[in-house]
């Protein structure tokens, strides 16, 4: 766990973080590219500095990170913030922070000091640099020890130190590092070791190092035989084929000393892992389908954060458990089954099994009395990464005014979600011959139909959000910023933020 505290004072640890930006001259024909370090409510004596970033082709571009020597401390780490601006967008800053904490791995401990001149900048510091420090090593023997080790202590040096509200801020972010980290630790966990049941055990267990019952929290876990009795004809349908038996995972979260001021439902997709099943998919990427969980994991590291957090707001969170396998017992195409409630699904493609889940889950979870609105988010449809590639979400939603809430709620957090339509035209494709609805239809669009799916489930007066995650859960390009390979842990700050947004 990555600490975080604030100071106004002399600078103790000895890397120092600051940020450089680039800024256009025009005393030129052809105009230059001059520097500006921006070191926030730091002073630094920047004159012979500016000549070694010169020397070293410093250009101040988002991501660049250019180490010096310093002078009252070892390091001064310059951190690109892009061009310069009398005000930096949170999202600049959390990213930079993210930058140099990755660039920082084998340090312990550094300030950062950077042009944060609001609390939501603070805390696009402090978050960024959390979500820097990040290193998922459990699996290695041999090269563990080559591993450089994250920053344990991060101080964002502001002039904002002694305010309870800026204190509030650091300590949101440290939490909100840790449970993103938990995502992404859950993420990157071999399916060989996160199997459905095990997924039930490391929630438990992160419920239990948290506080549990004394911050409201409750675990409950239906296993496979349970949920055959009562009818669960998705996660059954969906987890028949493997040697691991499919779970529903329930986290109930009651603030203590206070009334709920809001009551959401979550619902977050926990395929530990999708070979299609009989529909199988290609071996190429295959790896990555280990991620299929990335929902799951999402809320319910987002509801542990909340109860952390003693936000007076009710969650009842629900993660459907299951492998996509194939067996001699795996779901056929053209088999037909019942989802918890009633309604019939003739399976056309195995490998569109996210939906099958989700929608038992989301038919259990509107027995929640008075809930003011659901979100499920899941890696459900490739057609995702095409329409919108792999670093931003899709929203869908039968309620305009909770979907652009929640897009201002992004706003606040970074991260990059696009709202896209439910058209009532591709409903029909989903039509089926033989039972209530199909689940799949109209190819293209895909990612809309995935959507329409979901809704028939959902009680057309409960406000619904469908986040289809995708491509940004799971990165398998270069890191960027606070994003590192592998599980991003995309979709927990939202949902922390909605639950801050609903308690003022």
């Amino acid at each position: 766990m990555t600490t975080i505290r604030l100071s106004d004072g002399i600078v103790k640890d000895d890397v120092l973080v600051v940020g450089l930006a680039s800024k256009n001259s025009k005393s030129s024909k052809a105009g230059t590219t001059s520097l500006q370090i921006e070191s926030g409510d730091l002073a630094l004596d920047t004159k012979v500095l500016m000549q070694a970033l010169a020397d070293l082709g410093a250009t101040g571009k988002a991501d660049e990170v250019i180490k010096v020597p310093g002078t009252s401390t070892r390091l001064i780490v310059f951190t690109g913030l892009g061009n310069a601006s009398a005000s930096y967008d949170h999202e600049v800053l959390r990213r930079a922070a993210g930058a140099a904490a990755r660039a920082l791995a084998g340090n312990s401990s550094a300030t950062f000091s950077l042009p944060a001149k609001s609390l939501s900048g603070i805390r696009g510091v402090a978050e960024g640099a959390a979500l820097g420090s990040y290193l998922f090593d459990q699996f290695r023997g041999s090269t563990k020890s080559g591993q450089k080790s994250p920053l344990k202590s991060i101080t964002v040096h502001t002039d904002l130190a002694s305010q309870a509200s800026a204190k509030s801020a650091a300590k949101s972010a440290e939490i909100i590092g840790t449970y993103t980290n938990l995502v992404r630790d859950l993420i990157n966990t071999p399916p060989s070791h996160l199997t459905p049941e095990t997924f039930c055990k490391a929630i438990n267990d992160a419920v239990k190092k948290a506080g549990g019952a004394a911050l409201g929290l409750k675990v409950s876990v239906m296993t496979d035989a349970q949920l055959k009795s009562k009818g669960y004809g998705g996660i059954i349908g969906v987890g028949q084929g493997s040697v691991n038996p499919p779970r529903l995972l329930n986290i109930s979260y009651t603030p203590k000393g206070a009334k709920a001021k809001k009551k959401y439902a979550f619902v977050g997709k926990g395929i530990t892992f999708d070979s299609g099943g009989l529909a199988l998919k290609p071996a190429k990427g295959m790896e990555a389908m280990k991620s299929d969980m990335s929902g799951a994991a999402a809320v319910c590291a987002a509801t542990i954060a909340i109860a952390l957090l003693k936000l007076p707001v009710a969650i009842e969170t629900w993660a459907p458990l299951a492998e996509n396998m194939i067996s001699d017992t795996a779901t056929r195409p053209s088999d037909v089954i019942t989802i918890y409630g009633g309604k019939t699904v003739e399976v056309l493609n195995p490998d569109a099994e996210g939906r099958l889940v989700l929608a038992d889950a989301i038919v259990r979870a509107q027995e929640t009395k008075d809930l003011d609105g659901i979100i499920d988010v899941a890696t459900l449809t490739g057609a995702q990464v095409v329409a919108l590639g792999t670093r931003t979400s899709a929203v869908m939603t039968n309620n305009e005014g909770f979907s652009s809430h929640f897009m201002d709620v992004t706003k606040e957090t970074g991260e990059a979600f696009w709202p896209m339509p439910l058209p009532v035209e591709l409903r029909a494709s989903l039509d089926s011959p033989v039972a209530d609805l199909a689940n799949i239809g109209e190819r293209m669009g895909g990612m809309l139909v995935a959507g329409l799916f979901l809704k028939d489930f959902v009680a057309d007066e409960l406000p619904w959000l469908h986040l289809d995650i995708a491509g940004p859960a799971y990165n398998e390009s270069a890191p960027h910023g606070y994003t590192p390979v592998g599980g991003t842990g995309i979709a927990l700050r939202s949902l922390v933020q909605l639950a801050i947004s609903a308690s003022s």
